[in-house]
């Protein structure tokens, strides 16, 4: 009976050790009794056979316990094994108990040399005594039997580790998928509802200045289907079906930048782009115009794309901060296909987001940066 760290069941297996051990109990008590040896002697015998026996049957205790424990009991009790085996003149299926014990109580390394001794010391015996071509076939038994405990001690370990491993791969997909829903979601939401609020209150400003019903009715149809597409995104987000298109995000930049009265300096076609690249990028630019409404004053933005790298900058008044959630998740998926991330302020004023990804095709070498550069426009 196995238990949950690999060794014999605590509750069940006093039992089982009471039923394996009579067949060695029961002839060997009756040889005692009855033979002539003086009393002190076989009350000796007696005591040493029974604490063989009693460490058999306690042996799953150990489990769980410190080196030194474990190496002392397994000791004692193959020295009480041999004692048993070598003073009772029995067979040396009796040393059986101790050699597969120690094959599930002890690492590879230390059940191999003390069971290798203690058979080795049992042939030394045997063969002093001369009862080595006798007794040498159940010798050769018990190794075998021994070594087949030894197997299937280290196979119960593996199963364990393996266990252990599946719990920790589960545990580490669930938190990278919150993780990844996390992410998603704050990439997603973050600029959609900024975007909302953009366009709600270029509403209300225009109904409270202008009162051009016409105009703010536009920009509240333009919220209501904002909010529509981000909760279509937000469920094929946590569907994980959702990708993010470079081209539909510089359409919806250019509409949340028209709408926040920004001037943008936008590309018109996202060609030049890898098409690898072009998710991510997305990803970044959405986060980029994202951060501009909340955090910055700019008046006005450019935007440059090239095979393998995406620019964002302005005019705006960013300061330097501790990265946000927003570009943790971006470094990691910049990071994922071996790119990097830099944001900070530029020189003369404003702020620059740029991410770039090493060009693995061979055009990227000949390709000088500025023919990666579409002619801007303004939004």
């Amino acid at each position: 009976m196995v238990g949950h760290r690999g060794g014999p069941n605590k509750v069940g297996w006093p039992i089982f050790a009471v039923l394996f051990l009579l067949p060695f109990f029961v002839p060997a008590t009756r040889e005692l009794f009855g033979g002539d040896s003086p009393v002190w002697a076989r009350v000796l015998l007696t005591l040493v056979m029974y604490a063989y026996g009693a460490c058999y049957v306690v042996f799953p205790v150990v489990f769980g316990k410190p080196r030194r424990v474990k190496l002392t009991f397994g000791v004692v009790m193959l020295a009480l094994g041999l004692l048993s085996t070598l003073l009772l003149d029995s067979s040396p299926y009796i040393l059986l108990y101790a050699t597969a014990t120690l094959a599930f109580l002890f690492p590879a390394g230390w059940a191999v040399i003390l069971d290798a001794l203690a058979l080795g010391s049992v042939v030394v015996v045997l063969l002093i005594d001369g009862r080595l071509e006798a007794d040498g076939g159940d010798l050769i038994s018990v190794g075998g039997i021994t070594l087949a405990m030894f197997f299937m001690a280290n196979l119960i370990r593996a199963v364990r580790r393996l266990e252990r491993a599946n719990e920790e791969i589960a545990t580490l997909a669930v938190a990278n998928e919150r993780q990844r829903v996390a992410r998603d979601l704050h990439d997603l939401l973050g600029h959609s509802l900024t975007t909302i609020t953009v366009k709600a209150g270029l509403a209300r400003r225009v109904l409270e200045s202008s009162a051009d019903v016409g105009r703010a009715v536009e920009e509240i149809r333009e919220v209501e289907t904002l909010t529509r597409s981000a909760l279509s995104d937000v469920r094929l987000t946590v569907s994980e079906y959702r990708e993010v298109s470079l081209a539909a995000e510089l359409a919806g930049a250019r509409a949340a930048l028209r709408a926040a009265e920004i001037e943008a300096d936008l590309p018109y076609a996202v060609d030049n782009v890898l098409p690898q690249l072009q998710s991510t990028f997305g990803y970044v630019l959405r986060e980029a115009v994202t951060n501009l409404l909340r955090h910055s004053a700019a008046k006005r933005v450019r935007v440059r794309l090239g095979r393998d790298w995406l620019e964002v900058d302005d005019d705006g008044t960013g300061a330097e901060a501790a990265p946000g959630n927003g570009l943790r998740g971006l470094t990691e998926r910049v990071g994922v296909l071996g790119g990097t991330l830099r944001s900070g302020p530029r020189s003369g004023g404003g702020w620059v987001v740029r991410a770039e990804v090493p060009d693995p095709g061979p055009a990227s070498a000949a390709a000088p940066a500025v023919r990666a550069e579409p002619a801007g426009g303004l939004a």
